[in-house]
């Protein structure tokens, strides 16, 4: 009897410093349903409240159809998609590209030119040289990542407004991952708002979350060091979180971690960054930055850009694990620290 005890006291601290207590079963979660999938290399994840069965599949099989056509449609590994297209003619024509991606490279170039060229989608020759030191627990020379960066550049990308077409100047490649989270999201709030209802919906990919309906949403925000601890929580009623680690993918090399987000100006690892947390009134909202954007230009230059933001909040943690936050008074978003628990 004494042995079942302990362990359903070992079972309840997990879930609750998991943040997970009234939830710890997915497919309960807050009595909706819950629908997920393995997509755009996140786990996603799709709750719906206060909807029959039926209608929860549809609004999930709906979005998530979506997703995997936006996927397919601008994947850079992908044979056929619109930017294997581009990839494969715009240095030696320019190519007409539809209204979707024109307005993803529109988006990329006006993240470039904020974050001074720390963002820039023709990344490709800096990837193999760091998958390779991540194998080989050996960091690149010098003189690869020079050259690697002097053969990328969005500025190498004409893209023209009046005839949406793409032509490279150099024979650079495009990749649009790094937005194509929250474009989903954005695809999906569409969705939501043309299906109606009254009911609450949480999209969900990897870390970026969009809660649409009246109801008392948490974000957890996990220990960069820990994984399985839970740090603090972000509380809010409608809107969206995004947010960018740096440990999710680090590897060691010689000793030292490094991150998988690379500053593209200088084609290595993002320096005295864990994570950035994120919160925006709407995903339609003019001030809306995904998080992808945001880390690159460090902790002061992101809260400067999310003090203007008036009602969004923000959350850094720094390669130490201090945390920093910025909340604006008129933000509806609100972050809460873990407390700790102790049983005796």
């Amino acid at each position: 009897m004494k042995f079942k005890i302990k362990l359903f006291i070992g079972f309840l601290f997990l879930c609750i410093s998991a943040g997970f207590f009234i939830s710890c079963n997915q497919k309960t979660l807050n009595q909706g349903h819950v629908h997920t999938k393995f997509m755009l290399g996140v786990h996603s994840r799709i709750t719906v409240l206060g909807a029959s069965a039926e209608k929860s599949k549809y609004i999930a099989d709906t979005i998530f159809a979506e997703w995997d056509r936006i996927s397919k449609d601008f994947s850079f590994s992908e044979p056929y998609s619109y930017v294997s297209d581009v990839n494969k003619y715009a240095y030696i024509k320019p190519v007409k590209i539809n209204e979707e991606l024109y307005e993803l490279l529109r988006q990329s170039v006006n993240y470039y030119n904020l974050t001074d060229g720390a963002f820039d989608i023709t990344f490709a020759p800096l990837w193999p040289i760091w998958k390779e030191a991540a194998a080989l627990k050996k960091l690149p020379a010098d003189e690869d990542i020079k050259k690697a960066v002097a053969n990328i550049g969005l500025n190498n990308v004409e893209v023209n407004p009046y005839d949406k077409t793409v032509k490279f100047n150099k024979p650079v490649h495009i990749n649009v991952g790094g937005i194509l989270r929250a474009h989903c999201l954005k695809r999906g709030y569409k969705i939501l708002k043309e299906i109606g209802g009254d009911y609450s919906v949480e999209l969900k990919l990897g870390g970026y979350v969009l809660a649409h309906g009246n109801h008392n949403w948490e974000y957890p925000v996990y220990d960069p060091f820990k994984s399985e601890s839970v740090i603090g929580k972000i509380c809010f009623r409608d809107g969206v979180v995004v947010s960018s680690s740096g440990r999710d993918h680090f590897v060691k090399i010689e000793g030292k971690l490094y991150s998988h987000i690379l500053d593209l100006k200088t084609g290595y690892p993002l320096k005295d960054f864990s994570n950035l947390i994120v919160y925006f009134p709407s995903i339609d909202d003019e001030s809306f930055i995904p998080s992808a954007v945001l880390s690159l230009m460090g902790k002061n230059k992101t809260f400067e850009v999310l003090s203007a933001a008036k009602e969004s909040m923000g959350v850094w943690i720094d390669g130490r694990g201090q945390i920093y936050t910025l909340e604006n008074k008129e933000s509806q978003a609100r972050w809460y620290k873990s407390k700790k628990f102790l049983f005796f």
